[in-house]
């Protein structure tokens, strides 16, 4: 083999390792901020000498709340991302299988929704829960969240059932199932990859949500962790404590890397079951 051609066959190996670096390099350097001292969150070395844990300590201090912000991160995610599937399962399973008029109509709304700024809904929500007394309230981050992830979540399973053979439910109706039991039963369980792909997507972007949270909870008890790192303060007024951040950064993205490698084996197992029936 030439080494022009060893070249070549190495070639798409090396973009992919340059991608996977340019997307790493942030979340490493975040790493890197967060292990380092006061004293030395400035420096440019690429790795941290002393390793510290004092911005770690910082976050989980009783002044910061951080815990309380990471429940309440846990709580409004979890419940919209699990409100989002529920809803989005029907609809978009209605979507996929059923004829009725208007049907392209309302799948193009549904997505036409989730095009709308946040910004630009902030302000008339914040008025009607003010007057409804759901400021600082679950509910009040739960509902507007479920504005742009339930679009979402319904596109994605629409999809997804839509590449469903429809034999499937017909094979299921000939053995004495209804067509909500041939849906239960039969179309659900091998829609589990789906289903979990699109729990992830949900689940991320109800966690990382900011500015509906920033606006609808003016209580420190009630703010979700991304609010409750913006409002890091330092040990003087002017100062900016950026190690506590990048550790906050730090706690707040490992949930999210365990959800995905949690997730990822229940699909590759959905897929397997789907293909062994």
């Amino acid at each position: 083999m030439t080494l022009t051609a060893k070249w070549r066959q190495w070639l798409p190996y090396l973009g992919i390792a340059v991608v996977v670096a340019y997307c790493l390099a942030p979340f490493y350097w975040m790493l890197v901020s967060s292990l380092r001292s006061t004293g030395d969150i400035f420096s440019t070395s690429l790795f941290p000498s002393p390793v510290s844990f004092e911005n770690y300590r910082s976050v989980f201090g009783p002044a910061q709340g951080f815990t309380r912000a990471l429940l309440n991160s846990l709580i409004v995610a979890g419940i919209t991302t699990a409100m989002s599937l529920l809803l989005a399962t029907f609809t978009a399973y209605a979507m996929a299988r059923l004829e009725f008029r208007f049907k392209r109509l309302i799948l193009t709304l549904i997505i036409a929704t989730s095009m709308f700024p946040v910004v630009s809904i902030v302000v008339p929500l914040l008025k009607l829960f003010t007057d409804i007394g759901w400021i600082n309230t679950y509910q009040s981050m739960i509902v507007p969240s479920m504005s742009f992830t339930l679009p979402l979540a319904v596109w994605n399973l629409t999809t997804f059932f839509r590449q469903m053979p429809d034999e499937l439910e017909h094979a299921a109706m000939v053995d004495g199932c209804t067509r909500g039991q041939a849906f239960r039963k039969v179309i659900v369980p091998l829609a589990a990859p789906g289903i979990f792909t699109t729990a992830i997507i949900t689940f991320i972007a109800a966690w990382n949500e900011f500015l509906i949270a920033l606006s609808m909870t003016n209580k420190p008890s009630m703010q979700t962790a991304t609010v409750a790192i913006s409002k890091f303060s330092g040990a003087t007024t002017y100062q900016t404590p950026f190690g506590s951040q990048m550790a906050a950064g730090v706690v707040v993205t490992v949930p999210l890397v365990v959800m995905v490698l949690l997730f990822q084996r229940r699909i590759v197992a959905g897929l397997t079951a789907g293909a062994a029936k």
